[in-house]
């Protein structure tokens, strides 16, 4: 559905694994993962696009590395004297002695030095992922309103053509408190469907809502859509020109060739 899709790419998802989200904006998310199946496998495969990131970028020092040095230092304290030639100096094996001392000391240094920096590195890395996700959430919600307001400036435009009929469709025994508005323009042989002021039950995935006209006493497919709460805007549907009601029965996803009476939900006549 358009709204989860929405919902998906608002960024919220990618600022919740990298734990950027206030303790009800986290429960929200996981109240929506645990409803929407699309929402917990987008969750998923963020966190193993994130993971999989960082694991290709990671650079782990040789595992020898910490061998070879520890190695080093044993060697110049046992096997060193016994290779040493007597110098004509009898300071000269103490300078050569203390600088290899200083080498060994600077190589631990720099090694741990090296490991500092990786770190580093890698926090970096972290944070330009949450700066990139945060950039992706507001240009992603500039776009939702953006859609938002070209829905309500095509509302506006369709209440405002007296060429619109406003066919008020009320509820059935099957759902008493539902209700839809159709707007429908016989000369433009237009027919859509107000979906922020509809009213009716949520449907499930496996059905769909479809539209019916009326035209000399039989029914007229116009087309199916889906009911979300925070749906907006005017939903165009088939083309009509010539229409005494409509109404709106509960079908199989993808519609049916003929309206099943018994799951009629809405309907009103012109």
């Amino acid at each position: 559905m358009e709204e989860i899709k929405a919902y998906i790419e608002s960024g919220i998802l990618e600022l919740y694994i990298i734990g950027e989200l206030t303790q009800d904006e986290r429960l929200e998310v996981e109240n929506m993962a645990a409803k929407y199946p699309a929402v917990k496998n987008e969750l998923t495969e963020i966190e193993g696009a994130l993971e999989g990131y960082v694991d290709q970028q990671a650079i782990a020092p040789a595992e020898n590395l910490r061998e070879k040095i520890l190695k080093s230092v044993q060697y110049s304290g046992n096997d060193v004297e016994a290779k040493v030639i007597t110098m004509p100096s009898k300071g000269g094996f103490t300078f050569y002695k203390y600088a290899f001392a200083a080498s060994v000391v600077i190589l631990l240094v720099s090694w741990a030095a090296l490991f500092n920096v990786y770190n580093k590195l890698e926090d970096t890395k972290l944070e330009m992922l949450a700066l990139q996700s945060s950039n992706q959430k507001y240009a992603n919600q500039a776009n939702f309103f953006d859609k938002q307001l070209a829905d309500s400036k095509q509302a506006l435009e369709v209440l405002a053509n007296p060429d619109f009929k406003m066919v008020k469709l009320a509820g059935t025994k099957n759902s008493p408190l539902s209700s839809i508005t159709v707007a429908f323009n016989s000369k433009k042989q237009d027919v859509m469907i107000d979906m922020t002021s509809m009213n009716m039950p949520e449907n499930d995935h496996d059905h769909q809502y479809q539209l019916w006209a009326m035209v000399d006493g039989k029914p007229v497919d116009l087309g199916v859509f889906d009911m979300a709460a925070d749906t907006t805007g005017m939903k165009r549907m088939k083309a009509i020109g010539n229409a005494q009601a409509f109404a709106v029965t509960l079908e199989k996803r993808g519609g049916n060739q003929s309206p099943t009476m018994k799951l009629m939900m809405v309907m009103g006549s012109i």
